[in-house]
């Protein structure tokens, strides 16, 4: 009986949430699956287009960028692997700390290769042509990007992972290096300053950078636990 009178004075909205709760989660997790394979075929076709469009213009921002591109392909399979671990039930903290720490490593190579590439064209006075193909490219993705990031963002805490929010962040990083690049093509093709190509990769390796160091020491949320 007293089990009884304790649920009935239970705020009703606070029964729903704990009923809705476990159907939410699962919603979620399809909506993240979806979003997850629309960023890989985005991704696998930009990143095609930029390498070979940074390969034809000698621009190591865009050759860059198309490898970061790559890279956000890795981070969605890795994130994938994570969903998939949803099925088994239990605690996803240890999953989830390892997709994590693998995007970042991610990160952090991108980092490495760009700033290094970007560096050696500044030193060398490497003048890369202009890309058309590359401009329109990184405005696309400069459209699409930003709205991609907040929706799978959004998504993070009913999922209750880190590496959901390191991907979001992986796509809003692409959001911010298709400005940097935009820029760096733009006055490149339009005022012919070649400098602006490799210092926008020097920009992209730096956020790169940063991000990395900022997902690897990322906390796991909450529900991680909630599975």
């Amino acid at each position: 009986m007293a089990d009884h009178t304790t649920h009935a004075h239970e705020p009703l909205s606070v029964t729903l949430q704990m009923r809705a709760r476990p159907v939410d989660r699962a919603a979620a997790v399809r909506r993240a699956r979806w979003l997850n394979a629309a960023t890989i075929l985005w991704n696998a076709i930009e990143g095609v287009v930029a390498v070979s469009a940074g390969i034809a213009a000698g621009s190591v921002s865009l050759v860059g960028f198309g490898f970061d591109s790559a890279i956000e392909v890795s981070a969605a399979l890795v994130l994938a692997w994570r969903l998939r671990q949803e099925r088994h039930g239990g605690c996803m903290q240890a999953s989830d700390a390892r997709a994590t720490r693998a995007i970042a490593v991610s990160f952090l190579l991108l980092g490495l290769y760009v700033g290094v590439e970007s560096s050696r064209d500044l030193w060398s006075d490497a003048r890369p042509d202009a890309s058309s193909l590359g401009v329109v490219m990184a405005a696309l993705s400069l459209a699409v990007m930003p709205m991609l990031a907040r929706t799978k963002r959004a998504l993070a805490p009913a999922l209750g992972s880190a590496a959901a929010v390191a991907d979001a962040k992986q796509t809003n990083l692409c959001a911010l290096l298709s400005g940097v690049l935009l820029v760096g093509l733009g006055a490149n093709a339009a005022l012919g300053w070649w400098w602006a190509d490799p210092l926008a990769g020097v920009g992209i390796a730096g956020l790169a950078l940063l991000e990395g160091r900022r997902t690897w020491s990322a906390e796991s949320l909450e529900d991680t636990c909630c599975a």
